[in-house]
């Protein structure tokens, strides 16, 4: 659903936040207008506090009738509008302590390639794949909807085929090329991802993206789609490493059915791009990731539940597209984009950081695996 015009308050605020290139707006009472540039927040420069009634007013300007009904009952709500002719504008209103807040990101009307992406050269390779499930990955705010929407891209342009998307909300907008290319947004188009997956079942579509896997049913239907129904399937859902990717889509079923989904997803499986945003030497953030493509060595270790030696395929598995994400961080170290600090600080593993020549080594004790469940050995029940 999109919004009314928006009004001079929010028109101001948007451009503060485009012309700092930044990524968030944030609007909460008590505190200045606040934008995220280069992944911290700050202050609007000449902004005071805001209160609740301007937080309310901003809100106002941005939601139709229909949707500031559902928002005075749900005190939480998802909206997208457009914003001039530059951007559209993802946001999240909120109640906290009884007034209102919002986030609002921005994202370009322009849809993204892979190069401007500087996606590894494996992204090229699935966007080629007929089947099978390919996992777009990582934490919250690390850009897998641009991602996805450049994968989604790619085949628009090389394939005659039927593309729909199932997303929460809708962000980049794809126009028909060589695709035809059919979106679908929860709570307009369809009541949930798994109703819509259902539906897609009987849409005849080659390519499925879905915006995230949430639930059981909604990871069963795209298991299913991508094994058994010829279709190239792109999902996402938030994860900090490949491995933790894997063990997310099994352990959401109930134990007796783990080893089952376990062989499902040997079968489906693509490959795996686990992604998360670093901070760039000079300001403003770039990306690093993992890689893994499901091979025959892959499959068997996905099959078995012996996870504890995933990491090690994809370390020897370059010359077919994997990397891990301390490959990622010693080639940004490398090329003077990300410092040798900055690197060992996002690493679990600092000892596989390569240092540039001019830095010397100074490995830091491996962290505990934080993201692992309980820190055990083996990730995927049996």
């Amino acid at each position: 659903m999109h919004g009314p015009p928006i009004g001079s308050r929010i028109d101001s605020l948007l451009e503060a936040l485009w012309r700092a290139n930044g990524t968030e707006l944030l609007l909460t009472a008590g505190m200045p207008p606040q934008i995220r540039v280069g992944g911290d927040l700050q202050p609007i420069p000449g902004q005071g506090p805001l209160t609740a009634t301007a937080t309310d007013a901003v809100l106002a300007e941005v939601l139709l009738p229909e949707q500031a009904d559902v928002w005075k009952t749900a005190h939480e709500y998802d909206f997208t509008f457009g914003w001039r002719s530059t951007a559209r504008v993802r946001g999240n209103a909120f109640s906290q302590r009884g007034t209102t807040a919002l986030n609002l990101r921005i994202i370009p009307r322009t849809v993204p390639t892979l190069a401007e992406l500087g996606l590894p050269p494996a992204m090229t390779e699935f966007a080629r794949r007929r089947e099978g499930l390919v996992l777009v990955t990582g934490p919250t705010g690390a850009g897998k909807s641009a991602t996805l929407a450049a994968m989604i891209n790619q085949i628009n342009i090389n394939r005659a085929c039927h593309i729909i998307t199932i997303e929460d909300p809708i962000e980049y907008m794809h126009e028909h090329k060589r695709s035809a290319v059919n979106q679908r947004e929860i709570a307009s188009d369809t009541a949930s991802f798994s109703a819509g997956l259902r539906s897609a079942l009987r849409e005849g579509p080659d390519v499925l993206l879905i915006g995230e896997l949430r639930d059981l049913e909604s990871i069963r239907i795209a298991l299913n789609m991508a094994e058994t129904t010829g279709t190239l399937v792109f999902a996402t859902l938030p994860a900090h490493n490949t491995v933790e990717s894997l063990t997310r889509v099994v352990d959401v079923f109930p134990a007796e059915q783990r080893s089952q989904i376990r062989v499902q997803l040997s079968a489906a499986l693509a490959g795996v791009l686990c992604q998360q945003l670093v901070p760039r030497v000079g300001g403003g953030l770039v990306a690093a990731y993992e890689v893994l493509v499901a091979n025959a060595k892959i499959r068997n270790l996905i099959r078995d539940g012996d996870t504890d030696r995933l990491r090690d395929r994809v370390v020897s598995g370059g010359t077919e597209g994997m990397m891990t994400f301390e490959m990622s961080l010693s080639e940004l170290v490398r090329g003077g984009e990300v410092t040798y600090e900055t690197a060992l600080a996002r690493s679990l593993h600092p000892k596989d950081i390569e240092a540039s020549p001019t830095v010397p080594a100074q490995y830091p004790e491996e962290r505990p695996r934080a993201h692992s469940r309980n820190n055990k050995k083996k990730l995927f029940t049996r």
